[in-house]
């Protein structure tokens, strides 16, 4: 933990907020970068040394989410599905995860922009397949910043005042806390994941067999490409 934090002040110190920005920008366009560590990781950094100002990691995290996720949507509006099927799986979005999220973009809209955020693969490429979707980019906008701001300003506030918080006690019952916090952050972690992947397992056999979809054009290829063995 201390090498982390080292590294971390480095980071800072040589670049600045900006680094968070850039790091949860990419993150949110489609790349697999640690966005959401480096918000925990920074946050809880600052509430140990006070070298760094909450408020502005906050404000870099949301600017850099909603300004990543705006380039994504661009990207997936000017690429398309026709060229995400055909080269999608070099990101990481197999013909499974590109159904899905046209299933879910089809059925949901800014709902999935909003709570994908909190959900790893939705947040790597919801921008993309909103793009790709051609939804529309006001609606977009909005649940882009609300889940923006909910996202990195939430995560930063409860991490950062949390982690206060517990600096602030001493001797056996700062430990006991640290100790229950670390227990139910890993239990809801589980939780999380375990549900996540009930979600994303009964969505997909939504979008195999959604009676209103249509049956042919990319739908039909999407499905056929899907059903084969691939990673999901």
């Amino acid at each position: 933990m201390t090498n982390l934090l080292d590294f971390l002040e480095h980071l800072i110190r040589e670049y600045g907020y900006g680094i968070i920005g850039c790091v949860v920008m990419l993150e949110s366009m489609g790349l697999p970068l640690p966005a959401e560590s480096l918000i925990i990781a920074s946050s809880l950094y600052a509430a140990s040394t006070h070298h760094l100002g909450i408020h502005w990691i906050a404000l870099a995290a949301i600017i850099g989410a909603i300004m990543g996720d705006n380039f994504g949507y661009l990207i997936g509006r000017a690429v398309g599905f026709p060229l995400l099927i055909k080269h999608g799986s070099k990101i990481g979005l197999t013909p499974k995860r590109l159904l899905l999220g046209r299933y879910l973009f089809q059925r949901h809209g800014g709902i999935v922009v909003f709570f994908g955020r909190f959900v790893v693969i939705l947040r790597l490429f919801s921008a993309l397949l909103a793009g790709a979707n051609h939804m529309n980019w006001r609606l977009f906008l909005v649940y882009n910043a609300l889940g923006g701001v909910a996202w990195a300003g939430g995560y930063a506030a409860a991490t950062y005042f949390l982690g206060k918080g517990i600096l602030n006690l001493s001797g056996p019952l700062a430990l006991s806390i640290g100790g229950v916090f670390l227990i139910v952050a890993l239990i809801i972690f589980f939780l999380l994941k375990r549900n996540e992947k009930r979600f994303m397992q009964a969505a997909m056999e939504a979008a195999h067999h959604d009676p209103y979809l249509p049956k042919d054009g990319e739908w039909a290829e999407l499905r056929k490409l899907a059903a084969e063995k691939q990673p999901s």
